[in-house]
């Protein structure tokens, strides 16, 4: 630290350790000094942690899990295959099943099955606890009615017929089954279902449709309620609910629901999944239900045609008395049999692509069948159709939840689009191909036939009719066999997923995290005061700790100045052994050093505001001298506000201002202190121009005979930083001494002490620090000159009661 003056050799009055910059003792002491304030914020964090431990509902997870196979044969996927009819199911990806499980509409469909519409409260000290399975009565909502929602009721049993009902909380929402998405805020104005009703009675209005059954309540027992509408309630568990897969190489789900009652959070995530399990094998069984549907459609009209020609071909043999070909004949039935049979078939999976091209150009994409050709079919064309039914299943579950307008619908449509106009081409490239097929087996066939013509007419008849009745005859047999297939498939149908394990809950409930919020509550109400202390800290801006003050300045500080506890300004004087009166002999001990041991002396001493307490200081310093056996007068030249005359009890009718301006002699206004070796002379009457008074040449001349008769003067200024003429008086004075009050000089006042060094020249300029009080900053205190008492200088500050002084800076 760069200080405008140099202090004498061997002298060390006053010193602060300054070998840390940063003090962390000094800044723990900071802290520890506002103990009571910390120990109040700890208390109060560890109420509010204790009341939110028990003003808190516990939350319980309750667990289960579900084998999700990640691709199974597709009911009915394989339809005109040679293995007959198999199973036809839309393959899903695990990320698809896991979007399922937490549907809306799944959700939905998992409540309709369970009463979780009226939540029941039980009315405890610190909170209300929610009900299930033991409430004494059932309440039972008309949801297909307006429903008021979210307010609270309050049910008081009278007897055990009757009841009162009342509202509790009043903050009502309107469900309306036209619009359940949508509700209406219900005002106060609006009547509700107050009064006192029988149990079973049907308790309706405009906006209430419900009843209440009494199962084993008695008289005087309380039971609170509310309604939620099933929309609401299957959002509320959506985002309760945990779904995700145990591994990436794994298809095994795992479910997690938080909820206030383990019993409830069970009976939900069972529920979910039967439901889960349910929707799979209906999807299923719908498919396969359109599998049967079509042969169903295509017996219809093969039986017809069968019995038709049945009867023709019996007609025959029986009127011309034939039943058998020759063996020239039968040879050529033979042929045309395979042949026709070939024929037939592919017939039939024409008619299937030419209903499957109807269906994708009509937008029916609901019962499509898997096609299946030759062997094992077209497998691209099945992809497609799978994969078809598979976007249009998700449409429809994101419509449960989203509007058609939001952009991952947008998105499904765009891939349904796309993949409709693969299956037609697709398609049409198999209808050409089949066509081409059967043209070659008709071209065949005729060849074939021409040989028929070399057979005898009426043999020749009897296999034209035997043809037409055995190609009828196989594809009924054929499509008999597919439904019988179908149909027991319909009824072997399983879900190809399971319930790996059933909802279990977990018996220590995972909120409220008792010992965590004790502990978040303690170093909250730890931290909080700290930060008060710290932020208020940063923003004070007054001369606090004498160790940031002796950093500040450019100048010494080279005593301190303990707080003085009596009503009167003579310390010194009336008060010898006080630690005051110490701090003063203290600083009178150093000067001899800051003056080189000069014989005569004035001092000068000043501040940058009034209330600082220079005139204190001057006063006591001015009594060292004079208990020294010193000549000593104390001069006061604060001609504005003039201070000395009311401590020593004198008057202040004549002093300076008189002796410049009627220019009398100074010895004329020297007045006793009434103590040894201490004369005064009092500023006198307020003047209209001090400052000019001051600077006039016969008061060099007045200051220089004062000198020349006294061994000490001191000299009381008015505030620098408030007038203009106390720079000039500092060149009267050996020694000026600038003052600052603890927690009352501005830390500006700082910069402006120093400026008097570095700008105004003022060389021979010491800081004194006053009213040092209490402890700032870890192993930095004037000792025993410290009182936690006040009362000095320009403002007498009254003694406070402890606990006003519990926290204070």
């Amino acid at each position: 630290m760069s200080q405008a003056n140099s202090l004498p050799p061997n002298f060390i009055p006053f010193q602060v350790n300054k070998k840390d910059e940063f003090d962390i003792k000094g800044i723990l002491f900071k802290y520890f000094r506002q103990w009571p304030w910390i120990l109040l914020g700890i208390i109060v964090g560890l109420l509010v942690a204790y009341y939110t431990n028990k003003s808190t509902n516990p939350t319980y997870i309750v667990n289960s899990s579900i084998v999700i196979k990640d691709e199974e044969q597709s009911l009915g996927a394989d339809i005109f295959g040679p293995s007959g009819f198999r199973n036809f199911q839309t393959r899903y990806k695990l990320e698809n099943e896991l979007g399922i499980l937490k549907s809306h509409a799944l959700a939905e469909e998992t409540l309709s099955q369970l009463n979780f519409n009226t939540i029941y409260l039980k009315e405890e000290r610190w909170k209300n606890s929610q009900q299930y399975g033991d409430v004494p009565i059932v309440v039972k909502a008309d949801w297909s009615k307006p429903q008021l929602t979210g307010g609270l009721f309050k049910m008081r049993v009278l007897d055990a017929s009757s009841f009162e009902l009342s509202v509790v909380e009043n903050t009502f929402s309107l469900f309306n089954p036209l619009d359940p998405f949508y509700k209406t805020t219900v005002g106060s104005e609006n009547k509700t279902p107050e009064g006192i009703y029988s149990f079973g009675e049907a308790i309706t209005g405009q906006h209430f449709n419900f009843t209440v059954s009494n199962l084993f309540a008695s008289n005087g027992d309380e039971v609170l309620f509310y309604f939620k509408d099933t929309p609401s309630l299957a959002t509320s568990y959506i985002d309760l609910l945990q779904v995700n897969s145990s591994s990436n190489f794994s298809s095994v789900v795992n479910l997690s629901l938080e909820t206030p009652v383990r019993r409830m959070g069970q009976d939900y995530l069972n529920t979910l999944m039967n439901t889960y399990l349910n929707r799979e094998l209906r999807e299923k069984n719908e498919v396969a239900k359109s599998t049967i549907f079509f042969i169903n459609e295509q017996l219809r009209g093969i039986s017809d045609s069968l019995s038709y020609f049945e009867d023709e071909l019996e007609q025959f043999r029986t009127e011309n008395k034939v039943f058998n070909l020759s063996e020239e004949g039968a040879q050529i039935f033979m042929k045309l049999q395979d042949l026709e049979k070939q024929q037939s078939e592919i017939g039939v999976n024409l008619q299937y692509y030419q209903t499957l091209k109807t269906y994708i150009e009509e937008d029916r994409v609901d019962g499509l069948i898997a096609p299946s050709i030759a062997g094992e079919g077209d497998p691209l064309l099945n992809a497609l159709v799978v994969g078809l039914s598979e976007l249009q299943a998700e449409k429809i579950r994101l419509t449960a939840n989203y509007s058609l307008e939001t952009p991952v619908i947008r998105e499904v449509e765009n891939k349904i689009q796309s993949t409709k106009e693969a299956i037609g081409e697709n398609v049409r490239s198999a209808i050409g191909n089949l066509e081409n097929y059967l043209a070659e087996l008709s071209n065949k066939i005729s060849i074939v036939e021409s040989e028929v013509f070399k057979l005898p007419e009426t043999e020749k008849v009897m296999l034209g009719l035997q043809r037409k009745f055995s190609i009828n005859e196989n594809i009924y047999i054929y499509l008999l066999e597919k439904k019988a297939e179908s149909e027991i498939t319909l009824a072997s149908n399983k879900p190809n997923n399971k319930i790996l394990d059933i909802a279990m809950a977990a018996s220590a409930p995972i909120a409220p995290k008792s010992i965590i919020n004790l502990i978040i509550g303690l170093l909250i109400g730890f931290f909080i005061p700290v930060l008060i202390i710290t932020v208020k800290d940063f923003l004070y801006q007054k001369v606090k700790d004498p160790k940031e003050l002796e950093k500040a300045l450019v100048v010494p500080l080279v005593g301190m100045i303990g707080r003085h506890k009596e009503k009167d300004s003579l310390s010194v004087l009336n008060h010898l052994r006080s630690t005051v009166s110490e701090s003063f002999r203290s600083l009178r001990a150093d000067i001899p050093y800051l003056s080189n041991n000069k014989n005569k002396l004035t001092l000068l001493f000043t501040s940058t505001i009034s209330g600082e307490g220079k005139t204190f200081i001057s006063i006591n310093m001015a009594s060292v001298y004079s208990l020294m056996g010193k000549k000593t007068i104390l001069i006061g030249l604060d001609l504005r506000k003039p201070k000395i005359a009311d401590d020593f009890g004198l008057k202040n009718d004549q002093g300076i201002s008189t002796c410049l301006s009627r220019g009398g002699a100074w010895k004329e206004v020297v007045k006793p202190s009434g103590y040894e070796n201490l004369d005064v002379i009092l500023s006198g009457p307020i003047p209209p121009n001090p400052a000019e008074l001051l600077l006039q040449e016969n008061f060099s001349t007045l200051i220089k005979e004062i000198q020349e008769a006294y061994d000490v003067v001191i000299l009381d200024c008015p505030p620098v930083g408030l007038v203009s003429e106390t720079k000039e008086l500092m060149k009267y004075a050996d020694i000026n001494f600038f003052v600052f009050r603890q927690k009352y000089s501005a830390l500006a006042n700082i910069q402006f002490c120093n400026d008097l060094s570095t700008k105004g020249g003022i060389h021979k300029i010491y800081a004194v620090l006053n009213d040092v009080h209490g402890t700032h900053g870890y192993g930095y205190q004037y000792g025993y000159y410290t009182s936690d008492v006040s009362a000095y200088g320009y403002h007498d500050i009254q003694d406070k009661p402890w606990w006003k002084k519990i926290g204070r800076r």
